[in-house]
């Protein structure tokens, strides 16, 4: 087991499970036995699935489990009473607050029979398995159209990820500059000659080394974020919700008009409702009052098949910027911090030293990711999904939420999903903190609203993709 894989088996305590949660909605009943038949053609072509943990005096090793049953991995459920969307959402929280069977590989699927007359499915995978992008695209690949793509034998696979270079997944996604500055710092003394005898490039090394430095200290000496009462001791229970999707050309639209990106527009939305949250309990909510998120940061190359699962992304920290009133002003500002964020080397620092802690003794390990870990408020992940309707063994897939874990005392999960022309939210959070995350996700459409209010009301172009002067909104629209 990688040493990644390693700090994410050990992250799990009480407080916090390192569970995938995933929740798919189906258009009519789906067959057990369909879903089995599935499971094994297609999830099991992967290894991993079929491998428990196991701990020697070296670490931790995947093994083959002897006993290994479907039954024990896919269960039947029926929810209470009518099978309400209510029901469904106190189901999957009370899943995402047990731990699964360390005596047989680390996932379980139960498919509900009677949600809504239909079926659902809630997912748990343990995040040593994989992260969460080759998670989505491993669920992808028990769609109808889509099978999946795996090496010609596991071991060619594992063969291949430690034989070839392993920088090269993780380089790839970054800028020729990041791939220079690594490469400079990985082969240290032995291209030392190189780069006097090419003193030009020395400048460019110690500008990319500047910013690797900086960016790592900005890690490692986070300062906290506003004190909330999102942020405390977590108790371990979990509470979760989710809204109706959001149109996605409707989303594009005012992305059009505001000059900002899908992500930024979204990001701002979930400040805004953490804002109206904070607000509508009484809460003073000064103007450089911000919640820091954790947002998890893709390493893997999205053109290429998995050859073999494990942990390849990176962490950043944004902080949402929930202390501004004004929505356009918002966007402005989280647009601002996140090209500020993609200008910089911190997820695959933050890869590198997940890491390094992977292979540390387990109480250091807990104290220095708890240390980090507790710098935040939130966990959040914004994922692309199909953009076409999916199925399922023969059935439709209207609705798809995942969360990823949270770790250390942090206590709230944002899921942004996309799929079928829709944006989905889903909040999972710890009760002891925010027992009930249906009032945050009770924000996040009328947020959405004020941006599109207040587009409907500048004139066409006033803010395409420029900065706004001081008070130009409130002129604009309140005519001073």
């Amino acid at each position: 087991m990688s040493s990644v894989d390693t700090a994410w088996l050990r992250m799990d305590s009480s407080r916090n499970l390192m569970m995938i949660v995933g929740v798919w909605v189906f258009g009519a009943r789906l067959a057990y036995e369909d879903m089995a038949r599935l499971l094994e053609e297609r999830l099991l072509a992967y290894r991993r699935f079929r491998q428990r943990v196991e701990a020697d005096a070296i670490g931790y090793q995947w093994v083959d489990d002897d006993r290994f049953r479907i039954d024990r991995h896919l269960k039947r459920a029926r929810l209470r009473g009518a099978g309400s969307d209510r029901e469904l959402q106190r189901f999957t929280a009370r899943l995402a607050a047990q731990p699964l069977d360390p005596a047989h590989p680390l996932w379980q699927f139960h498919l509900v029979e009677n949600y809504n007359g239909t079926s659902a499915m809630v997912a748990r995978i343990h995040h040593c398995i994989a992260d969460g992008i080759a998670l989505v695209r491993v669920t992808l690949s028990l769609t109808d159209a889509k099978a999946p793509t795996v090496p010609r034998s596991d071991e060619e696979g594992e063969a291949a990820e430690l034989e070839s270079n392993p920088w090269v997944p993780y380089l790839k996604p970054l800028t020729r500059g990041t791939v220079a500055a690594i490469d400079a710092t990985g082969t240290l003394v032995t291209k030392s000659l190189g780069v006097v005898a090419n003193p030009e490039r020395l400048a460019d090394y110690a500008q990319v080394g500047s910013r690797l430095v900086r960016d790592t200290l900005a890690i490692l000496l986070m300062s906290n974020d506003t004190p909330t009462r999102l942020k405390g001791t977590p108790c371990g229970r979990k509470a979760i919700a989710w809204n109706d999707p959001l149109p996605l050309d409707e989303v594009k639209a005012v992305c059009r008009g505001i000059g900002a990106s899908v992500n930024d527009v979204l990001l701002s939305c979930v400040a805004g409702a953490l804002r109206r949250y904070l607000l509508g309990r009484g809460d003073d909510v000064a103007e450089d009052c911000e919640v820091r998120a954790m947002v998890p940061v893709n390493l893997r190359p999205l053109d290429e098949p998995i050859a073999a699962l494990g942990n390849r992304f990176g962490l950043v920290p944004l902080c949402l910027p929930v202390g501004i009133a004004n929505p356009v002003e918002r966007v402005r500002e989280v647009r601002r911090r996140m090209d500020e964020l993609k200008s910089g080397y911190q997820p695959i620092i933050a890869y590198f030293l997940l890491g390094a802690a992977g292979v540390l003794p387990h109480a250091v390990q807990t104290g220095a990711l708890e240390y980090l870990g507790n710098k935040g408020t939130a966990v959040m992940t914004n994922v692309p999904g199909p953009n076409e309707t999916i199925g399922m063994a023969g059935v439709p897939v209207t609705k798809v939420m995942v969360w990823v874990p949270q770790s250390g005392d942090i206590g709230i999960g944002v899921s942004i999903l996309s799929y079928a022309g829709g944006v989905q939210f889903g909040v999972m959070s710890d009760t002891a903190l925010c027992p009930e995350p249906q009032a945050i996700i009770d924000g996040f459409e009328p947020e959405f609203e004020r941006l599109v209010l207040a587009l409907a009301m500048l004139p066409n172009g006033l803010l395409l993709g420029r900065r706004l002067a001081p008070g130009e909104l409130e002129h604009v629209l309140l005519g001073s």
